[in-house]
């Protein structure tokens, strides 16, 4: 279901998920973005004066940071072994970082494309320390498509 009109959706209600499988526990999703190369063609025009035209040119491939509290889930572990072990036919995935609206609903789908992971971080460890320990996965995406 749609929004009405003149609202729009909050952001704290998405979700992650690559092969049909919905990962939890995600607090973060940042660096999504749709971008393309720009071609400026320079040419004078018909009365002889110049002129610089912009045209969109090929897309870009992007990368996505997903954040989540640190569980005794390993998927995160297991994908990135496959990527630095060379093992790209299952590395690569397709995914799909959902919004969803105010009752749970999705209303948005963004697709990530042959995605695979990058690199994984762990928060910092410190002893005294009371906040909640996070793992940062990096997944980089040939391109993403909206739904």
């Amino acid at each position: 279901m749609p929004l009405p009109e003149l609202d729009s959706s909050v952001g704290h209600s998405f979700g992650l998920e690559f092969d049909s499988v919905l990962i939890k526990q995600i607090t973060e999703v940042s660096g999504l973005k749709m971008e393309q190369d720009v071609i400026e063609l320079k040419q004078n025009t018909a009365d002889g004066k110049y002129a610089i035209k912009k045209l969109p040119g090929r897309p870009k491939a992007g990368e996505v940071t997903v954040t989540r509290g640190l569980t005794e889930d390993n998927s995160f572990e297991r994908w990135i072994k496959d990527s630095r072990f060379g093992k790209m036919t299952n590395a690569r995935r397709n995914g799909s970082i959902i919004v969803y609206d105010y009752e749970g609903v999705p209303i948005k789908r963004y697709k990530l494309i042959n995605a695979w992971p990058k690199s994984l971080e762990i928060s910092t460890l410190k002893a005294g320390d009371t906040s909640v320990l996070t793992e940062k996965l990096a997944i980089t995406y040939e391109s993403v498509e909206v739904d």
